[in-house]
């Protein structure tokens, strides 16, 4: 079922989600219906918040792309990341490692704004699957940053805080005060 993306002026966003404690069938039909929003939305990630649910889940559809490639590792070794897609992670911590890189993002929640963000290149991720098992990864590229967004959903920080300062001056005044820059 497609679900309602909430957007930029929704508390949801701003409220961090809950540890998720039970893995039962709500929770997976919450993520199948999060995965078919994000996929007729034509995002590449979505989190609990922007469906108006704050926990700490989000899912992920990351493609290979040739202008903006991405990378992950499993146990040291390359992982066909692709072949893993849609990707649900909950209860999510990452270590963020690596470069930083200033790169155009959107946000599903923000239609039609876009602004440049930085971001580390390379996370190490933690989470449980839909399945409750443990799962650790190391993402780099176009995934990395992904993770990283919807991460910042799940702690109801949102990119529009992390943007660079030039790109917040040219935000409409309704959104310009809904910032809360972060470091």
């Amino acid at each position: 079922m497609i679900l309602e993306i909430t957007t930029f002026d929704h508390p949801a966003l701003r409220t961090p989600g809950a540890r998720v404690e039970r893995i039962d069938d709500s929770l997976r039909k919450l993520a199948a219906d999060m995965i078919e929003t994000m996929r007729a939305a034509e995002g590449l990630g979505l989190a609990a918040q922007q469906v108006g649910m704050p926990l700490q889940l989000f899912v992920l559809d990351v493609p290979q792309l040739k202008k903006r490639p991405s990378a992950m590792r499993i146990a040291g070794k390359r992982a066909d990341f692709e072949a893993l897609m849609p990707l649900v992670l909950i209860n999510a911590k990452v270590e963020t490692f690596g470069r930083v890189h200033t790169e155009s993002e959107g946000c599903l929640s923000f239609p039609e704004l876009s602004a440049n963000v930085s971001r580390l290149l390379s996370v190490r991720v933690h989470a449980l699957t839909l399945e409750g098992s443990s799962v650790e990864f190391e993402a780099d590229g176009l995934l990395a940053r992904a993770i990283q967004h919807e991460l910042d959903h799940t702690l109801g920080i949102l990119y529009i805080d992390r943007a660079v300062p030039e790109d917040r001056m040219d935000f409409s005044s309704d959104i310009q005060r809904l910032i809360r820059p972060v470091s």
